[in-house]
């Protein structure tokens, strides 16, 4: 049977690299996946990915795409849309899910039509949109670039002589910010695959907050799996993320960030459509507590492009 389905699968593509700013971090991701999925027979090749080789895949023989890239360019729709125009099956969301998941403004945007909670937020698009920022969100607060991962370019305001230097940190390859109010509760994390909410993962850094350097090269970060809620708040937290995936057209595996505020009431963060696949990384730390090991997580990714 396994040798059935691993004929069934082809030629696979597993894209990494990139050209966005999380480019080493997808390396990693890719290098990762790539050796579980050759370990199991199945004819994976690692492509490092440029706009000028993507078109090439289908003349070089593959037959489907596991995608490893993080960031713009590979996370953001542009990717899918190539490979769909190729007719290249893909891993994960599709162009509009990746478009939405992607721009922070947007989701959020997507969430409240719906009447789904998310943390309050200005959209800061020059500098004078700063003025009046501070009344309406307090101190501290935090500055996003829209379209970015990975926690690249986010800055915690905690004073107000701060505020300028962040934003032109945030802005510094985006036109678009992100201004959102400070939760002061615990920031959760959810995985998502095939249509399910895996357990919730608990967060705790000694940094000032889950930045670039908690999440890829610190040994300090904690992970609690169980993450120590009532059964009844990891449901509804686990409930809530699946519901916010899906408000985002987002399909085949995701992860959703969410905090909680003083009063264990959940707030979505972001949607992230391809998250990381490092030693570090979260999805698969959910996938070991819901009974899936490294290599089962990434043949069941692969499994929903056939």
């Amino acid at each position: 049977m396994t040798t059935q389905l691993n004929q069934q699968f082809g030629k696979v593509a597993v894209l990494m690299g990139g050209i966005s700013s999380e480019r080493e971090v997808s390396l990693k991701s890719g290098a990762a996946v790539l050796a579980a999925l050759v370990s199991q027979g199945i004819d994976a090749h690692g492509i490092d990915a440029q706009p000028n080789n993507i078109g090439q895949l289908q003349a070089q023989g593959f037959d489907r795409v596991f995608n490893s890239l993080h960031g713009r360019w590979g996370e953001d729709g542009v990717v899918q849309g190539a490979l769909q125009s190729i007719g290249l099956p893909y891993t994960g969301s599709g162009v509009l899910g990746c478009a939405l998941s992607m721009d922070k403004v947007r989701s959020k945007q997507v969430w409240q039509s719906l009447g789904l909670p998310t943390a309050k937020y200005r959209v800061i698009k020059q500098q004078r949109d700063l003025n009046g920022l501070l009344d309406q969100l307090g101190l501290p607060l935090f500055l996003k670039p829209a379209c970015e991962g990975s926690s690249v370019g986010i800055g915690k305001v905690s004073h107000a002589d701060d505020l300028l230097l962040a934003y032109q940190t945030a802005s510094a390859n985006t036109d678009v910010v992100l201004a959102e109010q400070f939760i002061q509760g615990p920031e959760l994390t959810v995985a998502i695959l095939a249509e399910e909410a895996l357990p919730v993962i608990r967060l705790q850094t000694p940094n000032e907050f889950y930045d670039y350097a908690a999440k890829y090269q610190s040994d300090k970060t904690e992970y609690f799996c169980p993450a120590g809620l009532t059964d009844e708040l990891e449901q509804q937290v686990r409930s809530l993320s699946l519901e916010a995936f899906n408000a985002l057209a987002c399909t085949g595996w995701g992860r959703v960030d969410v905090m909680l505020d003083g009063d264990q009431k959940p707030l979505l963060l972001e949607v992230n459509p391809i998250p990381g696949m490092t030693d570090h990384s979260l999805v698969p730390r959910a996938a070991a507590a819901a009974g899936l090991s490294f290599a089962q997580l990434v043949r069941r990714i692969l499994e929903a492009t056939l």
